[in-house]
């Protein structure tokens, strides 16, 4: 199988998955119905955000942790018929061998590396790797390294700051031992003990937090009785999101990062602490394909422009973005409030405005 065909047939199992903390990679298994992720990705949430090329984005319940093998299961959106991936064969591979490594990094949707393997039987931490020279980029985390037959071979895990295409995938064989150790248990919320490995359970735990075989220290993937909230400016952004009638638990996409919808426009939110400042950015449409509306179109945008107070409309790499930066102490609760209002109500506006009169086209999620 040519990679082409493998990553256009893998790309609707590959999940974007969010936290307050960073995003991160996922992919589905139709054989055991759980995402695939690692723990550092869901980084102790009992629930995350996870969005598909074939669901739009919503919340998935954790159901099982694995500090040592850095792994973790998501259960997966209810109602969605997502396409089967096999998991192939960590016996046979050899250096040399072609692989593929997917997933979305740098919050980037479904980026694609090829490379080849560097060395088999890497050992870190105790445990065997696949070293390959495929970039592996923060957010490719989770991912699925796959083989030259279309198979996954490890999930991507780390790499070597420093290193010149230093990325290691944790080998698919420690990931089947894990599968078919939940899967009597499936749905039930559970964490592998990471001394003794034994699989604790809500039904087995000792005192709520102690490993019932070797009394190591562990901690389910529970609901928090009260959510997890931001701080500062963080939690006055999503006061002011709340206000507005979004769930901030759906648009948190990392850290001090969310992002909502509003009609068709994509806006993103972050905030920049070391400059003071939040910049929301609504993705509207791209460029029309007709090139005699083009300049029509620019003079349009520079007209809006002269007459709108604090939102700017420019382009970027073909996507017409309307922006407003706020800086951090000339905004409360009730100041923010219609700032954002306005933003959203215009992203909206200029996006059929655009659209229809100056023929531009649905907005390229890069």
């Amino acid at each position: 199988m040519d990679f082409s065909s493998i990553i256009e047939r893998f790309e609707p199992s590959i999940i974007q998955i969010a936290t307050m903390t960073g995003t991160g990679t996922g992919f589905y298994l139709k054989e055991f119905n759980l995402i695939v992720t690692n723990d550092h990705v869901v980084d102790k949430s009992a629930e995350v955000s996870i969005a598909g090329k074939l669901f739009d984005k919503r919340l998935g319940r954790v159901w099982y942790t694995d500090r040592k093998h850095d792994l973790a299961f998501i259960q997966p959106p209810a109602g969605v018929e997502l396409p089967e991936v096999k998991l192939g064969q960590y016996e046979g591979i050899k250096p040399g061998d072609e692989v593929v490594a997917l997933g979305h990094p740098f919050d980037l949707i479904y980026t694609a590396t090829q490379g080849v393997i560097s060395k088999v039987d890497r050992i870190r931490s105790g445990l065997k790797y696949i070293q390959v020279d495929a970039a592996i980029n923060p957010g490719n985390s989770g991912g699925p390294l796959v083989y030259e037959n279309g198979e996954v071979l490890g999930v991507n895990s780390f790499i070597i700051r420093g290193g010149d295409n230093l990325g290691f995938a944790l080998p698919v064989s420690y990931l089947r031992v894990a599968l078919e150790l939940y899967k009597p248990y499936y749905g039930q919320t559970s964490t592998r003990c990471p001394s003794c490995e034994t699989l604790v359970l809500a039904s087995n735990i000792e005192a709520d937090k102690y490993c019932p075989s070797c009394g190591t220290e562990v901690k389910l993937p529970q609901l928090p009785e009260k959510e997890p909230e931001p701080v500062g400016v963080g939690r006055l952004i999503e006061d002011i999101l709340k206000a507005l009638g979004k769930d901030v638990k759906l648009a948190r996409n990392g850290l001090n990062k969310w992002e909502v919808r509003e009609g068709t426009a994509r806006i993103k939110i972050h905030y920049n602490q070391d400059n003071y400042f939040i910049a929301g950015d609504a993705y509207l449409c791209t460029l029309p394909s007709d090139s005699t509306k083009i300049v029509p179109l620019y003079t349009f945008l520079l007209q809006q422009n002269y007459t709108m107070n604090g939102l700017v409309l420019s382009t970027v790499n073909q996507n017409i973005i309307l922006s407003r930066i706020i800086y951090d102490l000339d905004i409360n609760k009730d100041t923010g409030s219609p700032l954002f209002r306005d933003l959203f109500r215009k992203a909206a506006e200029y996006d059929h405005v655009l659209k229809t009169t100056y023929g531009c086209q649905d907005l390229l999620l890069e």
